[in-house]
């Protein structure tokens, strides 16, 4: 796939929504939608059909636009205008689509989010899973997750292995974050066996760091910066840090490489992301290292800014810092932790999570 021609659909995209920020679906479709098929190399009326009817719920339904290849269905477009935020239900909705029509990629959009979708059998069991969600602005960064659903990729077959290998990539860098002290401390054991003990410290300093760029490397290929979860709900405010046991407390310890500097732990993720952004801002001067706000790392709208909205995109859960400012906490775990690691590293500091991120 042409990254430069998905930057020219993003910009194309971007200009119409400014121009006209309350666009409903049929407007959606028409001004936008059409060409990111096309950007897909899925064209009207050669092998995309309009208002494609799927059995769901009992019920017969249109759904928006069926991919097809050979006369069946490969892949359903589920569109929503501008106007409307995609919800639960609309995701439902795709879902039931996708298992009931045995077809196996679904994309939900509202032309300014995208998110992607894949069916698969294992165990006689049919599961619906996300494959990524990205917002317009950062559609260049999962182009390895757009290619999956090109024409070209889905008569070859080549969608399986493309979505085989990001699964495959985000299984190890799981597994690198989580085993990444045990598997530094390893590397330090085998240079003072083999080498010199004198080597073991820098071995494993050194050993940290390569974990950390492999992590990196890995987030670049499966275009993975952003989250594939779904944002974690909050915990009630009247569960408190005593009625819940230690593994459920979200810790967050901060160090200059040396020392720890300061820890946090609290009964709610949001309060341990804010509480860290916060401590940035009071004691490490984060915002004039961010400056010029907005402080938007791929995204539409805002993470960090001196308001709660930037131009038309407001933030949907904005936290206020020391000093005014604003913080986004409408993030999954894996966007806070990521996050997190971008802000402490702007800082010249480590960042380390335990508990059930």
């Amino acid at each position: 796939m042409d990254e430069d021609a998905v930057r020219t659909y993003v910009d194309h995209a971007q200009a119409t929504i400014e121009a006209a920020p309350q666009m409903d679906e049929a407007n959606t479709k028409a001004a936008l939608l059409r060409d990111f098929l096309d950007l897909l190399d899925w064209t009207i009326p050669d092998n995309t059909q309009l208002e494609y009817s799927v059995k769901a719920f009992g019920k017969t339904y249109k759904v928006d636009y069926a991919l097809i290849l050979e006369g069946a269905p490969v892949a359903f477009l589920e569109a929503k205008g501008v106007d409307t935020t995609l919800t639960e239900t609309h995701r439902e909705q795709l879902a039931a689509y996708l298992k009931n029509e045995d077809v196996n990629l679904g994309i939900l959009t509202n032309g300014e989010e995208y998110e992607f979708y894949r069916r698969e059998v294992i165990d006689s069991k049919v599961n619906v899973n996300t494959l990524g969600q990205a917002d317009l602005q950062s559609l260049p960064d999962n182009i390895t997750t757009l290619s999956a659903f090109t024409k070209d990729a889905i008569q070859n077959e080549e969608w399986v292995t493309i979505l085989d290998r990001i699964r495959e990539l985000r299984e190890a860098r799981s597994a690198l974050e989580v085993e990444k002290d045990e598997l530094a401390a390893e590397v330090a054991n085998l240079f003072a066996e083999r080498v010199s003990e004198k080597l073991a410290s820098p071995a494993e300093s050194q050993a940290k760091e390569m974990i950390d760029r492999l992590i990196r490397d890995i987030e670049s290929e499966i275009d993975d910066s952003g989250s594939t979860d779904s944002p974690t709900p909050e915990v009630s405010e009247s569960v408190t840090a005593r009625e819940r046991s230690d593994d459920d407390l979200y810790r967050i310890q901060l160090s200059d490489g040396e020392a720890v500097l300061t820890e946090f732990e609290e009964t709610q993720q949001a309060s341990a992301f804010v509480g860290v952004v916060d401590y940035l801002v009071r004691n490490h001067d984060l915002i004039s290292k961010l400056e010029p706000l907005p402080y938007i790392p791929g995204r539409t709208r805002p993470i960090i800014h001196k308001q709660t909205s930037s131009g038309e995109k407001e933030m949907k859960q904005p936290r206020e810092l020391t000093g005014g400012h604003y913080v986004e906490v409408n993030l999954s775990s894996g966007q806070k932790q990521r996050e997190l690691a971008r802000l402490v590293e702007q800082c010249g500091l480590h960042v380390e999570f335990d508990g059930p991120w």
